[in-house]
């Protein structure tokens, strides 16, 4: 955070979707935002993720709501609230994403076709429909951000379905960036390496794979939290203007290795 103007989000309003714990991707983010001045809405899953997400809302004074994104209705109510409290939005960040275990765990060739595509709604159409109730609030334009990983381009190990989806979800990225552009909305997706988040432990032997990264990195050190919110914060505002449709990489260089 030293390393970018504290103003840098100042009079900016953003919907923050995904955090879970203090430890999520989404809540890094949040409070980097926070930190350089925008306004903040946010939501939490379902009543059980409410105890968990009311107080860090609070902490961020954000305008909190539910999500459950499976739910008829439940995003749009959500966009109709902003609507209603801001009349606008300047940015969007979408961390969210969900394989059914077996599907997880399993081969993609073993994938069945439910657990297929409640992957897909999920942690990729979520996206697209964030993107198209966003529109009509970034009549100024703005910037969506969504988190991918390494295995929508690579075959990863024990990611299973998970690959598959994340590849749909940065190809919605160039399509929805090519489409909303016009508007001055830009689209771009975070790709961050392994972190410990509360999503990562259901990755089977996620501790090698984290180890793994550390270990090869060009860079040899982990990713924070704060090195994703950093990039994050930049995408969303004005000193990314002219940059959208791709994918953005935080994992200390190891994407580059063969």
């Amino acid at each position: 955070m030293d390393t970018l103007a504290p103003s840098l989000l100042a009079g900016r309003k953003g919907l923050v979707v995904g955090i879970a714990n203090e430890h999520s991707i989404a809540y890094g983010c949040a409070r980097l935002f926070r930190a350089l001045g925008a306004e903040l809405a946010v939501t939490w899953q379902n009543d059980k993720a409410k105890p968990y997400v009311e107080p860090l809302a609070q902490a961020l004074d954000a305008f909190a709501m539910p999500l459950d994104i499976e739910q008829a209705g439940a995003i749009e109510s959500v966009f109709a609230a902003i609507k209603e409290h801001w009349g606008r939005l300047d940015f969007a960040l979408h961390s969210i994403a969900y394989a059914p275990p077996a599907d997880l765990r399993g081969r993609v060739t073993d994938s069945s076709a439910q657990g297929f595509a409640r992957s897909m709604t999920i942690s990729c159409h979520s996206f697209i429909q964030m993107a198209r109730l966003c529109e009509p609030l970034m009549d100024r334009g703005g910037s969506l951000v969504t988190m991918s990983y390494l295995g929508a381009e690579e075959v990863v190990p024990h990611y299973g379905v998970m690959g598959p989806v994340k590849a749909a979800l940065e190809a919605s990225v160039r399509y929805l960036a090519t489409e909303l552009g016009p508007r001055g909305i830009r689209v771009n997706a975070v790709s961050p390496g392994p972190i410990e988040t509360r999503a990562a432990s259901g990755i089977p032997d996620f501790e090698q794979l984290l180890a793994d990264a550390r270990q090869r990195a060009p860079l040899r050190q982990p990713v924070r939290l704060e090195d994703i919110a950093g990039l994050s914060a930049f995408l969303v505002s004005d000193a990314a203007l002219s940059i959208t449709g791709d994918t953005h990489y935080v994992d200390a260089g190891f994407h580059i290795l063969a």
